[in-house]
C-alpha cells in the first residue's frame, strides 16, 4: 500500500494561483478531507506564511490551529525550507527552535525540511528542534541533474540526513522532470543503502510526473504526492483521483474511495472558479521543455515577468541560455527557493547589460562567499576571485554568524501589541515590515474579506479580453505577461536589484 500526502491546500494552489486561497475556503472541505485515510495533509509552510500576511490579511497561525480543529485525524504537513523556516534568509538558530516548537505545538505533525543547495547542516537545527517536539522529521534530497549530481551523491546525503535525526526521507523534485526510471532506482538506493522510508514529491509540469509517481510506488517509497485535480496539474502535483485509479488493485493501491474524492473535487471546482482570475494558463501547461532546460514553472514565470517590466521578452531565449551556465559557474545548485531567484535574477542581468557579471548581484556575492550553505559542486575560479577579493568566503555554518534574534523580536512587537505572544513575535521575527503592514491594516479595518473583494476586482479587470483593451493600450510584445499576477517569493527578496538593472540598463542602451 502507497499512502497519499493531499497538497491542495498548500503547493496546489500556490503552484497554480500563487497560494492565494484562503482560510474560508479550506474549512467547508475539511471534515471531508480528513475523513479519506491520506496520509497526511499538506495545509502549511512554503509560501503560505508570507502570502497570509501580506496579501490576504490572514494570520498564518489562526490558519493552522483552524485546520488543525477541523482536521484532528490525518496527520499535518509543512514544508520548512531548513534554516530559512518560511522567508528567504537565514535565521538564527533561537528563532528556528522557537518556530518548530510553535509551530509543532499549534499542530504541524510532519516536518519536510530542506535547504536549496542541500546542505544538511542548514537542516539540523531544524530536524533537531521537529525531533524534540515530537513531531516527525522529515529530511529532503533536492533532486536535480547535473554533473555533480549522482545516485552515490543522493545516497550520501541520505545518510548524512538520516545522521542528522530524519525519521524519514522525501525526494523532492520541484521541477517535474525526474524520470520514472531514475526515481525508482534512487528510491531503491534509498530504501536499500539507508533503511529509511521514502516519499516523493513532484511536479507535472514536464508531463512525468504521474508515471514517475507510480514507478517510485513500485521500486518501494511510500507515498507520493497528488493534488486534487482542479488543482492538479501544470506546476502543480499531478491529479490524486489518476494516482489513485492507476494504482487500485495493485498491491500498491492507497485503498481511498473516489466516490469521495470526486465529492471533494468538486468543492475545489467552485473554489477555483472564484480565483479564476488569478489563474495564469501557463500554469497548466505541459511543458517537455523543462526536461532540457530545468527551469520550474515557477522561475519560468518570474523570469517572464522581470523581462516583461524591462520591455525585454523579446530576450527570453537568451536568458533560457544563459540560466544552465549562470548555474555552472555558481556549481550547479538545484533550482528551488531562493537559488532559483539568485541563478534567475543574475542570468537576466547577464542579458540586458551586455556582458557576463558586468554587474554581479549581492545575492550572488553572499552565496559565492558561502553565506547561503556549501555549493554542491566547484565554482567558477575567475567569478570566485572577484567577489572575494575584498570580502573573503566562510568555511563554516552560515547561521553561526547569526546572533540570536527572538527576544529582541519579542521586545519589538509587544512595542506595536503589547499582548503579542509567541506566535506574533514569530510572524515579526521573519517578516519584520509586512507584519507592521499587516497590523496597520487590521487596525484600520482592512479584514481579508475586504482585501479579498479588492484583489479579485483589480486582477479580474487586468484580465479582461484583449479586445476591450485594444483601444487604449498596444499590444503586448513578444508574449509577456503583462499585468497577470504570479507567485510573490523570491520576487519580493530580490525587488531591490531593479534599480541596479534599470542603471545599467540606460548605461548600455539596451
Amino acid at each position: 500500500m502507497v499512502g497519499i500526502t493531499e497538497t491542495v491546500l498548500r503547493d496546489g494552489h500556490q503552484s497554480l494561483i500563487a497560494t492565494r486561497m484562503r482560510t474560508r475556503d479550506m474549512l467547508p472541505a475539511a471534515e471531508r478531507l480528513d475523513a479519506i485515510g491520506y496520509r497526511s495533509l499538506e495545509v502549511w509552510g512554503g509560501a503560505t506564511f508570507d502570502v497570509c500576511l501580506r496579501f490576504l490579511g490572514e494570520d498564518p497561525w489562526e490558519r493552522l490551529r483552524l485546520l488543525k480543529k477541523a482536521m484532528p485525524r490525518t496527520p499535518l504537513q509543512m514544508l520548512l525550507r531548513g534554516q530559512n523556516l518560511v522567508g528567504y534568509r537565514h535565521y538564527p538558530d533561537d528563532v528556528v527552535r522557537k518556530f518548530v516548537a510553535e509551530a509543532a505545538r499549534q499542530g504541524v505533525d510532519i516536518f519536510r525540511v530542506f535547504d536549496a543547495l542541500n546542505d544538511s547542516r542548514n537542516m539540523q537545527v531544524a530536524l533537531d528542534a521537529v525531533r524534540k517536539a515530537g513531531a516527525r522529521a522529515q529530511g529532503t534530497i533536492c533532486y536535480t541533474q547535473s554533473p555533480v549530481h549522482t545516485l552515490e551523491s543522493f545516497v550520501a546525503l541520505g545518510h548524512r540526513l538520516a545522521e542528522a535525526g530524519a525519521d524519514e526521507l522525501c525526494v523532492k523534485d520541484m521541477g517535474g522532470f525526474m524520470p520514472p526510471g531514475e526515481g525508482a532506482e534512487l528510491v531503491r538506493a534509498l530504501v536499500r543503502e539507508v533503511g529509511l522510508p521514502v516519499v516523493v514529491h513532484t511536479h507535472s509540469a514536464s508531463g512525468l510526473s504521474t508515471l514517475t509517481c507510480l514507478a517510485v510506488a513500485e521500486a518501494g517509497a511510500v507515498a507520493v504526492d497528488g493534488a486534487l485535480s482542479p488543482f492538479a496539474g501544470g506546476a502543480s502535483q499531478p491529479p490524486t483521483e489518476t494516482l489513485v485509479a492507476a494504482m487500485h488493485g495493485t498491491p500498491q493501491d492507497p485503498r481511498l474511495d473516489l466516490h469521495a474524492l470526486a465529492d471533494l473535487a468538486s468543492h475545489f471546482a467552485t473554489v477555483m472558479d472564484r480565483y479564476r482570475p488569478l489563474l495564469n494558463l501557463r500554469s497548466l501547461q505541459t511543458d517537455p521543455g523543462i526536461l532540457t532546460h530545468q527551469i520550474p514553472g515557477g522561475m519560468l514565470s518570474n523570469l517572464l515577468s522581470q523581462l516583461a517590466e524591462q520591455d525585454a521578452s523579446d530576450r527570453l531565449k537568451e536568458v533560457l541560455a544563459e540560466v544552465p551556465r549562470v548555474r555552472a559557474d555558481l556549481g550547479y545548485p538545484p533550482l528551488v527557493t531562493p537559488t532559483s531567484q539568485i541563478v534567475g535574477i543574475q542570468a537576466v542581468f547577464n542579458v540586458l547589460t551586455g556582458g557576463r557579471y558586468r554587474t554581479v548581484t549581492q545575492e550572488v556575492r553572499d552565496y559565492v562567499r558561502g553565506l547561503y550553505g556549501t555549493p554542491p559542486g566547484p565554482l567558477d575560479p575567475e567569478l570566485v576571485r572577484v567577489v572575494t577579493a575584498g570580502n573573503p568566503a566562510i568555511s563554516g555554518r552560515p547561521a553561526d554568524l547569526l546572533p540570536p534574534e527572538f527576544e529582541k523580536s519579542v521586545r519589538e512587537v509587544r512595542a506595536l501589541v503589547p499582548a503579542a505572544d509567541d506566535a506574533e513575535a514569530l510572524s515579526y521575527a521573519l517578516f519584520p515590515a509586512v507584519y507592521r503592514a499587516y497590523r496597520s491594516s487590521r487596525d484600520r479595518g482592512l479584514t481579508s474579506d475586504v482585501l479579498a473583494t479588492a484583489a479579485l476586482g483589480v486582477i479580474g479587470a487586468l484580465r479582461a479580453p484583449r479586445a476591450s483593451l485594444a483601444t487604449r493600450t498596444a499590444p503586448a510584445t513578444g508574449g509577456g505577461s503583462g499585468g497577470s499576477p504570479w507567485a510573490h517569493e523570491g520576487r519580493a527578496r530580490l525587488q531591490n536589484q531593479r534599480r541596479y538593472l534599470d542603471a545599467a540598463t540606460r548605461r548600455t542602451g539596451r
